[in-house]
This record gives C-alpha cells, sequence and structure tokens, in this order.
C-alpha cells in the first residue's frame, strides 16, 4: 500500500517546488512594477495607444510586444500586462 502512495506523493512535492519557484519569479516581477511606477505609466500609454488603434492589451500580438520590449517571457509578458491593467489603468482593454 505505501509504495503505491509513494509516485503520486513525489510528483505532487516535485510540483508544489515548481509552483512555488514560478510564484517566486511572478512575484518579484509584480514587484519589480511597484518599485518602478513609471514603468507602469509607460506601460498603461502604449496600451491606451493599442486601444485607440482597435487593439487590446492583452491580443496575442500586445504580448508578444510587450515581452519582447521587457525582455520577458510570453507567460511574464501577460503576468505584467494583467497586472498593470489591473492596478493601474483599468480604463484599457
Amino acid at each position: 500500500m505505501f509504495r503505491r502512495c509513494v509516485p503520486p506523493l513525489l510528483a505532487g512535492l516535485i510540483g508544489a517546488f515548481g509552483f512555488g519557484s514560478a510564484h517566486a519569479a511572478a512575484s518579484q516581477l509584480l514587484e519589480s512594477v511597484k518599485q518602478n511606477q513609471q514603468l507602469a505609466s509607460q506601460l498603461c500609454g502604449e496600451f491606451r495607444k493599442l486601444n485607440a488603434s482597435g487593439r487590446k492589451a492583452h491580443d496575442p500580438a500586445a504580448i508578444r510586444s510587450t515581452a519582447a520590449q521587457q525582455g520577458l517571457s510570453q507567460l511574464d509578458a501577460e503576468i505584467l500586462t494583467t497586472y498593470v491593467v489591473g492596478m493601474y489603468c483599468p480604463d484599457v482593454r
């Protein structure tokens, strides 16, 4: 019985540690924006320009652009965009 429980338990622990490091990376990314309000303001301006041209800040092309400009993965750029829009420019779509 115990031997059958070990693989799922090990997989759960590995998954938890993997999630923890991803969570820490996201927290650092968001903390960097909190510490640099100018970056948030700049991103809001870029997102508003996208909206003015009929595009959304969360469109895949916009996420790729943000990732390239900020030196981030697409996932991190998506997290950053969601955070900045929610906290600093909720008028952006």
